[in-house]
């Protein structure tokens, strides 16, 4: 190991407290320093590259260094890095949401920015609750429904619309509380014997819920395609413009939390494309500046800015606002990665690497214990299990999903676990080879450390 690393490692140890992570075992280790990227490349202090598997997150989109992001972002800064948006405009933040609305789901035509996917659902909970307070005389709509299985981000509002216990049960006696309705986790499926169906189980379910609710339902927030953090669980088809068809038959809004399924990862630029689904408000954060910089975008409708209108000494205005809000770097960034996905037509491109994913796999259902495989456009889950038969699954202190990824950095192939399922969520620029190396590394590591 170079002195230099050896220097930084320590220095790391010392001073940066890293998120979702227990401390105490990362300062046992030998962590990987990140000092360069090229393409779906990542280049650690070593000089080793590991091929990008989840996107830096499920952030990049185009692949690191892509020159027209990084001639933008360069330009920008010959002009002026930060101006704020309270009182002022700025060119970049005009120009995105310009193009922002020409591409998003029909009625979208109002954008508010933000830092990240967290700030921008948060947004969408105050937007949806505030509509409410000044459209209804006498307002009752004050909850939400979330799904089973969500995650949301980590601030207040939407800790209280996620589930997933790990992240919010220290936190629960400060969030408010939640109706939740089953996001269908088919491999999973507890409701069959009620219903004919995992999907119409749980459509079934959710009507109920707003039949019963829906005077005290200001919206309902989802994770268009596919829950993430819950481990990849794809929807079935129809099961999105399922829950679209009874949010506006019983009078509730629809918040398509879509941080981790835009721009692109579906197949589509949105995942509500898929269906033909247009919420009442879409927060986009992640691959919105190609995975370059912060920065995010709570999108309204028109029937929704209205209820905002009015004189200052009604204040009806929202008082909601970020120090980086509009930020031109990140959105030239934005502009950018838009003008990639034009140029290269990203889009049609992908439909031949999402065919050869599920190919490969489909080589992968062999593994004795892969219990689920789970795909939506270039986004996979592959669920390990102790039992196929019984769906058992491992013991959580046996971490098997993390020693799988953490073997496939030794052959050069960055990936990360959510439980005991191994998450594939590479650039949109990954090509056929590196895809086939990418499942290839990944079979092997389950075969060795699965037995």
């Amino acid at each position: 190991m170079k002195r230099r690393t050896r220097t930084l490692i320590d220095l790391d140890r010392n001073h940066v407290w890293h998120p979702f992570t227990q401390m105490k075992e990362w300062r046992a280790e030998d962590p990987i320093i990140i000092e360069r990227g090229r393409g779906n490349y990542l280049i650690d202090t070593e000089g080793k590259k590991y091929l990008d598997g989840v996107s830096s997150l499920w952030a990049n989109v185009h692949g690191h260094r892509k020159r027209e992001i990084d001639r933008a972002v360069k330009g920008q800064l010959g002009k002026v890095a930060h101006s704020t948006l309270l009182g002022l405009g700025n060119v970049p933040s005009i120009e995105l949401a310009r193009r922002l609305t020409a591409i998003a789901p029909r009625g979208l035509t109002k954008v508010f920015y933000s830092d990240d996917g967290s700030t921008a659902v948060e947004i969408a909970l105050k937007m949806a609750f505030q509509y409410w307070e000044q459209t209804k005389k006498k307002n009752t709509k004050k909850k939400f429904i979330a799904f089973t299985g969500a995650y949301h981000g980590d601030t207040f509002g939407s800790m209280s619309v996620g589930e997933i216990d790990i992240f919010v049960r220290k936190y629960r006696p400060l969030l408010f509380e939640t109706l939740r309705a089953p996001y269908p986790y088919c491999y999973r499926c507890t409701l069959k014997m009620s219903y004919p169906g995992c999907k119409t189980a749980c459509l079934g379910v959710f009507e109920e819920m707003l039949r019963e609710r829906r005077g005290e339902t200001a919206a309902c927030v989802i994770e268009p395609g596919f829950e993430g953090a819950a481990g990849m669980i794809s929807a079935p088809p129809g099961f999105l413009k399922g829950v679209r068809r009874l949010t506006r038959r019983y009078g509730v809004l629809m918040i398509a939390d879509e941080v981790a399924a835009g721009f692109g990862r579906t197949g589509h630029m949105f995942a509500c494309d898929a269906e033909g689904v247009s919420p009442d408000l879409l927060c986009l954060a992640k691959g919105l500046t190609g995975g370059y910089l912060p920065l995010a975008a709570t999108l309204a409708t028109d029937r929704i800015y209205r209820a905002f209108l009015g004189k200052h000494d009604e204040f009806k205005a929202f008082f909601h606002g970020h120090t980086y809000t509009g930020n031109p770097l990140g959105c030239v960034a934005a502009i950018a990665n838009l003008d990639v996905f034009e140029r290269e037509r990203t889009l049609d491109a992908l439909k031949g690497r999402i065919s050869l994913l599920k190919e490969l796999l489909n080589g992968l259902a062999d593994l004795p214990r892969v219990g689920d495989i789970r795909q939506t456009g270039l986004v996979a889950g592959i669920e390990l299990v102790k039992d196929r038969a019984t769906k058992e699954p491992y013991p959580a202190n046996e971490r098997v999903g993390h020693r799988v990824c953490m073997e496939a950095r030794k052959s050069g192939l960055m990936i990360r676990p959510l439980g005991d399922t191994v998450v594939l969520m590479p650039p949109l620029s990954i090509k056929e080879k590196e895809l086939e190396k990418m499942v290839r590394i990944t079979r092997g590591c389950i075969e060795r450390l699965t037995r």
